[in-house]
């Protein structure tokens, strides 16, 4: 199943059995038909994603998954897809009936609670057998979660549902954290230096920078933007200074340079990494590039598919700085989109993790999750790149609020 990519928001997995009526349940909450329902188990093969609106929480997605007793060699590759999906849902409902609750419905619980999936119990089809009192009692002890009662055929409402949902679902699913907004105040001006290059997108600008763009404005702020050849001219004719300057990372260097030192001066990338990504291990991991030796290997995360162009930032760019900057003989691995990790993690020195415009934070911290687990350091591409031009420290003071040191020519 293809990740979240553009659909940057909630996701709801309903998992079960085949024919505990999982379509039925989407049908329902959704208030239209858009799953196909059946009576032949297994109707629902692959996993189904439709958007809706919930109340309260906004638009979401939900996510039909095939059952999890299927059977055979095609039904094993089927249960397969729909626990891969755990990767980008941020809640589950799961689906039992006739106070039944066997190898199958433990075994899943163990694997939300592997990925962090916060999740609770219905008891479908209760028009055919109500809920049992003990038995709800002992899941609602066992798993420490809630299990309701639930008829897609004769329930009046799914109001009891929604409130669970709206009380479980993470508040981070839903409302991103900020940008730069607990940066400014009231008025302040944020100058952006954004490089139109070979990378720069046909007649438009990158994600990072539109987001970045409508949250100063969001935080009634001042945004100035303008290439990294017109930063000299901004500070000769332009009145405020700005209060903070965020620059495309590719160019920190030039901007470091340009930047009064009193100015706060830090990235796009490092931006995004504080807002959705595991900054405080990027923080710990970063100064591992320095620890790098000869044979070493280093994986490159890119969030998203794109044309690779001859300089591109991740495969070309940051391996020639890292080497240049290491001195040694290293070996770089890119995996691209949300294709599968390499088996042998265990065997990198180091992660590179872009800033992950395009995905959820949930997808981005179960990138990297193994590699934190087995002890990898992990950085981001910003702060990476800050740190082998020497400007790690004056990148990351906005956030840390450490004053960073002064250059030794001054």
């Amino acid at each position: 199943m293809a990740g979240k990519g553009r659909e940057i928001k909630p996701h709801i997995g309903i998992f079960g059995r085949r024919n505990l009526g999982k379509s039925s349940l989407i049908n329902r909450l959704a208030g239209q038909d858009i799953a196909i329902v059946s009576d032949v188990p297994g109707t629902t093969t692959d996993p189904v994603k439709k958007s809706m609106e919930i109340p309260g929480i906004g638009a979401v997605v939900l996510v039909d998954t095939a059952g999890i007793d299927d059977s055979g060699e095609l039904g094993a590759k089927r249960i397969q897809k729909s626990l891969e999906t755990l990767k980008i849902i941020d809640l589950a409902l799961l689906l039992v009936s006739a106070n039944t609750f066997g190898r199958e419905e433990e075994d899943l619980v163990r694997k939300f609670r592997e990925s962090d999936t916060p999740f609770f119990v219905i008891h479908h089809k209760s028009d055919l057998l109500p809920l049992d009192p003990g038995f709800r009692d002992s899941l609602e002890e066992t798993y420490h979660t809630r299990v309701l009662d639930f008829s897609s055929r004769t329930a009046a409402d799914t109001a009891p549902i929604v409130a669970l949902m709206k009380e479980l679902i993470p508040e981070s699913a839903y409302t991103p954290g900020q940008l730069v907004g607990d940066l400014i105040r009231y008025g302040d001006v944020v100058l952006l230096i954004t490089p139109i290059d070979i990378e720069a997108p046909e007649g438009r600008m990158i994600l990072p920078q539109v987001q970045v763009i409508r949250d100063v404005l969001d935080h009634d702020g001042i945004a100035v933007v303008c290439k990294e050849r017109e930063v000299d001219a901004f500070f000769r004719k332009m009145q405020p200074r700005p209060a903070l300057v965020i620059t495309d990372s590719q160019v920190f260097p030039k901007a470091d340079a340009s930047i009064p030192r009193e100015i706060p001066l830090t990235s796009f990338s490092i931006v995004l990494a504080r807002q959705k990504g595991d900054f405080s291990n990027y923080l710990k991991g970063t100064p591992a590039i320095s620890r790098l030796n000869d044979g070493d290997k280093v994986l490159i995360l890119e969030s998203c598919t794109h044309h690779v162009s001859c300089d591109d930032i991740g495969r070309v760019k940051i391996p020639r700085w890292m080497s240049n900057f290491t001195g040694k003989k290293l070996h770089f691995d890119v995996v691209a989109g949300l294709s599968e990790l390499p088996g042998d993690l265990a065997a990198y020195a180091l992660v590179v993790q872009c800033g992950g415009c395009m995905i959820t934070r949930k997808q981005l911290m179960n990138r990297i999750r193994q590699a934190v687990k087995l002890g990898i350091p992990v950085t981001n591409y910003g702060m990476a790149i800050a740190y082998m031009h020497g400007i790690y420290h004056r990148a990351i003071a906005p956030f840390t609020g450490e004053q960073p040191p002064q250059p030794d020519y001054l």
